[in-house]
C-alpha cells in the first residue's frame, strides 16, 4: 500500500505547487538576479557541503547520511512563504525561489543523492536504484504536475483558486498517511535511527537558516530579501524528500526516510523562532514587494479620491 501511495503523493504535492505558480513568478527572477543567484548558490553548493560535513561530524550511518543529503537537495517547502510573511520577508521572492528550485531539483537532487550514495554506502550506487528509468520517472512526477497546475492557473485562475486549498489538504493527508504507515511497518528501525539523526537534522536546519540570512547580507542582499532567502533554504520540502526516500529508487529502505521525518519535526519550530527574530529587526520589514501590484494601485487610486484629499487637507 505504501509503495502505491508514493507516486500519487508526489503528483498531488507538485500539482499543488503548480496551481500557485504563474509565468510571472519565473520572470520576477530577472528583476532580482543577485538575490536569486545567491540563493541558488547557497541551496545547491554551500548547504550540501555543510550537510556532507555534518554527516561525518555526527558519525551517521550510510543510509542516514544519504537521507540527510536527500533533505539538503530538496527544494524549499511551500510553508517557507508563510514564515517569510511572518518575518517581514519578500514573499514574492519566496514564490520565485521555490519555483526555480523545484525545477532545478529535477537535476540537482539525483546528482547529490548519487554522489552521497557512492561515498557513504558500502555498495555505492548499487545500494540505490537511480538508473535512467528512475530519473525519467522522477522528472515526470515532478515536472508534469507542476506544468499542469500552472496551465490550469493560466487558463482557469478561478479553478486554480478553488482547487488550491483541497489539493494542499489532500497532499498533507497523503504525506501524513505515508509517515504513519512507515512508522507502523518499520517502527523499530525508524525509532532506532531517530535518536541518531535528530541532532544532525536540528543542527542542519539552524545552519541553513543562519547561512540563508547572513551570506546574502554579506553579498549586498539585505532586508526582506535576505529574510526570504533564509526561510526558503531553511525550510526544505521534507514531504518530497520523504516520498522519494520511501520509493523504489531508494530500494524501499525506510532508513533513508528517517532524516526527512526528523527534519520535518525540527524545521517548523526552528523556522518559527527565526521568523520571530527577523521580524524584530526593523531592517527585515517588508517593502511591499510581496503585495500584488493591483492592491497598491487601488490604494493609490483611493488616496487620489476627492473625499480623501479633503479629509487629508483638513
Amino acid at each position: 500500500m505504501l509503495s502505491s501511495l508514493l507516486p500519487i503523493a508526489i503528483v498531488v504535492l507538485m500539482l499543488g505547487l503548480g496551481l500557485a505558480l504563474t509565468r510571472e513568478d519565473f520572470r520576477r527572477a530577472l528583476r532580482s538576479p543577485r538575490a536569486v543567484a545567491v540563493c541558488l548558490i547557497c541551496q545547491s553548493v554551500l548547504l550540501p557541503g555543510v550537510c556532507f560535513a555534518l554527516a561525518h561530524a555526527f558519525g551517521l550511518s550510510g543510509s542516514a547520511a544519504v537521507g540527510m543529503m536527500l533533505v539538503a537537495a530538496a527544494p524549499g517547502g511551500t510553508t517557507a512563504g508563510l514564515f517569510s510573511h511572518l518575518a517581514g520577508g519578500d514573499v514574492a521572492l519566496n514564490i520565485t525561489l521555490t519555483a526555480i528550485n523545484s525545477v532545478l531539483a529535477v537535476l540537482t537532487l539525483p546528482a547529490l543523492v548519487g554522489v552521497s550514495a557512492a561515498h557513504f554506502l558500502p555498495g555505492g550506487l548499487r545500494d540505490v536504484d537511480l538508473g535512467f528509468g528512475e530519473l525519467v520517472s522522477l522528472w515526470v512526477l515532478i515536472l508534469l504536475p507542476v506544468a499542469a497546475g500552472m496551465a490550469v492557473r493560466a487558463k482557469r485562475p478561478t479553478w486554480a483558486n478553488r482547487l488550491g486549498g483541497p489539493v494542499k489538504k489532500l497532499s498533507g493527508t497523503f504525506l501524513a498517511l505515508m509517515a504513519v504507515l512507515a512508522v507502523l511497518t518499520e517502527r523499530s528501525r525508524l525509532l532506532g535511527h531517530l535518536g541518531e539523526v535528530g541532532p544532525a537534522a536540528a543542527t542542519f536546519c539552524v545552519i541553513s537558516l543562519t547561512v540563508g540570512y547572513t551570506i546574502p547580507r554579506l553579498l549586498g542582499v539585505t532586508g526582506p530579501q535576505s529574510a526570504a532567502i533564509s526561510l526558503d533554504i531553511g525550510v526544505h520540502n521534507s514531504g518530497l524528500a520523504l516520498a522519494i526516500a520511501l520509493g523504489p529508487a531508494m530500494a524501499h529502505d525506510s532508513a533513508f526516510a528517517v532524516p526527512a521525518v526528523a527534519y520535518a519535526v525540527v524545521a517548523l519550530p526552528c523556522a518559527g523562532v527565526a521568523a520571530f527574530l527577523m521580524s524584530r529587526r526593523g531592517r527585515s520589514r517588508t517593502d511591499h514587494r510581496d503585495v500584488p501590484d493591483v492592491v497598491l494601485q487601488e490604494d493609490v487610486a483611493f488616496r487620489d479620491e476627492p473625499a480623501f484629499r479633503v479629509e487629508r487637507d483638513s
